[in-house]
């Protein structure tokens, strides 16, 4: 036997030694297919890529319709609270109080009393509703503005030396209605306004709004007052009304007391005023080239500064339908300004000074519909009085101090 032979016999009978079983276990990968995650046995995170992108849709979408839901319930509520604010301010502001009712002179019907209430010097004074400006004098003494003034000049336009006041007698007016001057949607608050009549001249203005009514009457009864309050306040009518006793110098002598609640200048008002009495002049007085001299005159004379609040400015109509300007704005050396009411302005168009009032007094849009509406509970209170007669010489007066 042959030593290859002999080799070959030893590989052959030798046992052969078991094989270690190998079991593949597929492991999990970037690129592992669907099937080797199922064939593995292991839980496998299955992410669904539409589901959550509708989810993040549905989030964003509540999230802006909770955002616009708050928007507009905070835009509501400023709304409302302007609303109520508005309401407020639009009632009208009575002359008098009315005494309590535990009061030992008050009557079975407390309203019929009125309340004259005085300031610490003893003057009547009436409540306006604002902090800013309280009160309003009831009465006030003015001059008989007559003197024309010369328009000032550029370098004058901080001074009230120039002005001019008649020193001879003044004239009581007495004070129909006041009410709060407001602008925007929000009612910002720009100055009180009070009306003033003559106190000589009501007598006039109670005989034109009574035959106006009632031609053969002295005074108007419950109903004939209602008809004459809702004429006033219709704003076609009342601006007719109003136009035609103001052409006929009814009133012959009133006036206009605007008192800023904040501090505020010349050109402001004016450009209110100016305004105002652009929208009132009829087309003929507007194509007038004498009227618009007359408006030339009237913005001359707010080419000054400012205005602080508190200080009084007096639109006065006289007779024949000039108005006079006076502005007191309190003493001050430095800048040579006496103390007390100045006149600071005359315009003699009769056509300025009517569209003006009738800027207050009546129309669709007013300046202050407070104002109107007091100024015309005031009216009331004349025409329920005989001609020639004013109610607060004819009322029971109690005195009140504040």
């Amino acid at each position: 036997m042959t030593l290859r032979q002999t080799a070959l016999r030893r590989i052959t009978v030798a046992p052969v030694a078991a094989a270690p079983l190998r079991v593949h276990v597929p492991r999990r990968s970037l690129f592992s297919g669907k099937d080797t995650r199922r064939r593995s046995g292991r839980a496998v995170e299955n992410l669904d890529i539409r589901r959550i992108s509708a989810q993040s849709d549905e989030w964003h979408r509540n999230r802006r319709t909770f955002l616009w839901c708050g928007a507009i319930a905070g835009v509501l509520s400023f709304i409302y609270t302007a609303w109520k604010l508005k309401v407020e301010l639009s009632k009208p502001v009575k002359l008098d109080a009315n005494l309590p009712s535990s009061d030992p002179l008050s009557s079975p019907n407390a309203a019929d009393r009125k309340v004259v209430v005085h300031d610490e010097e003893g003057r009547e004074i009436v409540a306006t509703g604002n902090s800013t400006v309280p009160t309003f004098p009831r009465t006030l003494a003015l001059p008989a503005f007559t003197a024309p003034i010369t328009t000032p000049s550029p370098d004058q336009t901080d001074r009230l030396t120039h002005t001019i006041t008649t020193p001879s007698g003044t004239t009581e007016y007495t004070l129909v209605g006041l009410g709060l001057r407001t602008v925007t949607f929000i009612n910002l608050q720009v100055y009180v306004v009070g009306y003033y009549v003559a106190t000589a001249d009501i007598a006039a203005l109670q005989s034109a709004l009574t035959k106006k009514v009632n031609p053969i009457a002295t005074t108007l009864v419950a109903g004939e007052r209602e008809e004459l309050r809702a004429a006033l306040l219709d704003p076609a009518e009342g601006e007719r009304t109003w136009d035609e006793l103001l052409s006929a110098g009814v009133p012959a002598r009133s006036a206009f007391r605007v008192v800023p609640v904040r501090d505020t200048d010349f050109h402001h008002l004016r450009d209110g005023f100016v305004r105002a009495v652009q929208a009132r002049a009829s087309p003929a007085a507007a194509a007038d080239d004498s009227f618009g001299e007359a408006m030339r005159q009237f913005r001359a004379v707010f080419n000054r500064g400012s205005v602080p609040k508190r200080k009084e400015l007096l639109l006065v109509r006289d007779e024949t339908g000039r108005m006079s300007i006076a502005y007191d704005g309190g003493a001050n050396k430095k800048e040579g300004r006496p103390a007390g009411r100045q006149l600071i302005g005359v315009v003699e168009d009769e056509r300025v000074s009517r569209a003006l009032w009738l800027n207050y007094l009546a129309g669709k849009k007013v300046a202050s519909e407070p104002a109107r509406k007091s100024i015309v509970e005031g009216l009331m209170e004349f025409v329920e009085r005989p001609i020639g007669t004013v109610a607060a010489q004819v009322v029971p007066v109690v005195s009140a101090r504040v």
